[in-house]
C-alpha cells in the first residue's frame, strides 16, 4: 500500500490527487488490475469528476453547501455534523480499474480529494492488484 499526505487550505475544497494516485499506481508495479483509493476519515471524501473546467468542482461545492449548510441547528457538538454528511455523499473510497500502469480515466476525469473540515493535514491510501 502506498500513502501519500494532502494539505488543505480552505474549510471545503476539491483538491486533484489524479498524478499523485498515478504514482502511487506505479510504485504498486501494477501494469493490469484496480487500483483502490481510501480516505480515512469522517468529514473528507474522494470522487472522480471533470478536471478541465474548474468552475465544475466550484459548483459542485457551493451546490453540497446549499443542501448541506454548516448551520443546521445539529446536534454534534463538535460543530462539523456538515462535513460529516458530506463525507457520507461522497464516500471514502473509489476502485478504478489499472491498465497500462496508469489508472483509466475518462479524456475529462480527474481524481479528487473532497474537504469538508479544513483545512488540515490528510493522509490517501492507494493499494493496486
Amino acid at each position: 500500500m502506498q500513502t501519500f499526505t494532502v494539505k488543505t487550505r480552505s474549510r471545503v475544497e476539491m483538491l486533484d490527487i489524479t498524478s499523485r494516485v498515478a504514482d502511487a499506481v506505479r510504485a504498486e508495479g501494477v501494469d493490469e488490475g484496480l487500483a483502490v483509493i481510501f480516505v480515512p476519515h469522517t468529514t473528507a471524501g474522494v470522487t472522480i469528476n471533470e478536471n478541465a473546467d474548474p468552475d465544475v468542482t466550484r459548483d459542485i461545492l457551493a451546490e453540497t453547501s446549499k443542501i448541506v449548510p454548516f448551520d443546521d441547528a445539529y446536534h454534534h457538538s463538535e460543530g462539523n455534523s456538515a462535513a460529516h454528511i458530506k463525507s457520507c455523499l461522497f464516500g471514502p473510497s473509489l476502485t478504478v480499474l489499472v491498465s497500462g500502469g496508469r489508472p483509466v480515466l475518462g479524456t475529462w476525469q480527474a481524481i479528487y480529494f473532497c474537504e469538508f473540515d479544513g483545512p488540515r493535514t490528510r493522509q490517501v491510501h492507494v493499494r493496486a492488484q
